[in-house]
């Protein structure tokens, strides 16, 4: 299949370096990206017209982000690159997508889903007050917009990404209240061997923590969150949480900023059909995939975030790896000592990997310690109390099955924010592993669509 129709999804680390690879090779891939420019989350670019410098915007990941800015504009004219643009749904062979309001099709005989990831968010009371926003949404304001969330922010949750867009609001200028941090100190000293793999990468994240404290940000660490406090009308005022101590802490505040780690963007592989796997680490649902990135459906692949939690560095790797795949599955020449490298890399990535799930857990236990009365879907506005009589009233012990009884994860972000996190309520409340309990399937559109489309020349 020499003249091949291959389409990237995805313009961030991943993607790029994909592309970057299957051009060398003699190709010219699709890249579609919801996106208006290129970088994904990580290195999102800031609008045209904006001048803020590199290090400013992107801090100790600055250098990288250049790179791959520059690689995309050096590539740019060999692919046939396609932004803002929403791909909601695919068929076999086929990607229905959305662009300004237009609908289109796009055909392919290879498909690389390089679709990154989400915040993943565990549930607090009060967390649907206006003012409460995931850790990658309060980036993205920054990046975006170059504004703060509030006045004065509190950062809370877990994982490197939280001391991050920490240290980048207080770069900034903005007022950070305090840095709320679930995971204790114990935790991070037994995964140090593992974390240990790429000691430059240990060294940043001191550094972070450096900065914090020496702009003096108050830095909480084995705290349990216990409510967002506010109202319906004025929004956000503080947060409650205790202490490692047991002590009950309130800091007053006018934003939020949650999150701990991430979760894989799987939709449009679940459409594809490709079988997914539990992983124990992080206690999550991920793409089954091969070393090089082959899902289980013949002509898919993936890399990236979007298939394994790893970062941005492994997701560059990954990326070359899986165009690499795909040539060789195009019986295309592919360079060996390079396919080795790349695998060397995400291995030293893979055990980096496993010491910050062991570093910064996710907070399973909260899930069975929400009060009844507290959103978890807050699209829906379904409460831990409704999700919970789904199990007692009913027996629905499967996440789809409770999805179905109560409307959890039916709502706009289509269980982005609340699938995984109800998953752990249901399974606090059945007595089971949230394994047993199952996962929440995609469905198109994966994102929510304008009402008035164009339907594409016929």
């Amino acid at each position: 299949m020499a003249t091949a129709r291959v389409v990237i999804v995805g313009a961030g680390p991943a993607g790029i370096r994909c592309a970057e690879t299957l051009v060398k090779a003699g190709l010219k891939p699709i890249l579609i990206d919801e996106n208006r420019r290129d970088g994904g989350q990580i290195y999102r670019r800031q609008p045209e017209g904006f001048t803020r410098d590199y290090r400013a915007l992107y801090g100790t990941e600055a250098a990288k982000a250049r790179d791959l800015h520059e690689s995309f504009e050096r590539l740019r004219q060999h692919i046939d690159y396609r932004p803002d643009t929403l791909v909601w749904n695919l068929v076999p062979r086929q990607l229905c997508c959305v662009s300004q309001g237009q609908h289109t099709t796009v055909d392919y005989d290879a498909l690389i889903l390089c679709t990154g990831a989400t915040d993943r968010l565990m549930p607090i009371e009060g967390w649907q007050l206006a003012g409460t926003y995931s850790l990658g949404g309060a980036q993205i304001a920054l990046k975006s917009q170059a504004v703060s969330i509030g006045h004065r922010v509190v950062f809370m949750g877990s994982g490197p990404l939280l001391y991050l867009v920490a240290s980048q609001y207080v770069k900034a200028g903005a007022n950070v209240a305090a840095v709320l941090d679930t995971s204790p100190l114990s935790k991070r000293i037994v995964a140090l061997p593992k974390m240990l793999a790429r000691p430059g990468v240990l060294l940043t994240g001191m550094k972070l923590l450096a900065q914090l404290y020496q702009a003096k940000i108050p830095l909480h660490l084995g705290i349990k969150p216990k409510q967002v406090l506010g109202d319906a009308a004025s929004g956000v005022s503080g947060v409650r949480v205790r202490s490692a101590k047991g002590e009950t802490l309130e800091i007053n505040c006018d934003a939020v900023a949650l999150g701990y780690h991430l979760r894989p963007e799987t939709q449009l592989a679940d459409l594809a059909g490709c079988r997914m796997r539990f992983d124990e680490a992080s206690g999550q649902w991920w793409l089954a995939l091969d070393e090089e990135g082959r899902t289980s459906v013949s002509g898919v692949y993936a890399a990236g975030d979007g298939a394994k939690i790893r970062g941005a560095d492994a997701a560059e790797h990954a990326g070359r790896l899986v165009a690499m795949a795909l040539l060789e599955d195009q019986q295309k020449p592919v360079d060996a000592g390079l396919r080795a490298e790349q695998r060397r890399a995400l291995a030293v990535m893979d055990q980096f990997r496993l010491g910050l799930a062991q570093a910064f857990p996710w907070p399973a236990e909260q899930a069975g310690a929400l009060p009844d009365s507290a959103i978890v879907c807050r699209c829906e506005m379904i409460s831990a109390g409704e999700l919970r009589r789904t199990v007692s009233e009913k027996g629905a012990c499967e996440v789809n099955r409770a999805k179905a009884f109560s409307r959890v994860g039916m709502g706009r972000c289509q269980g982005r924010y609340c699938s995984q996190a109800g998953a752990e309520v249901i399974a606090a409340a059945a007595g089971v592993s949230v394994q047993q309990v199952g996962r929440q399937r995609g469905q198109a559109p994966v994102k929510p669509l304008p009402m008035v489309i164009i339907e594409e020349p016929s």
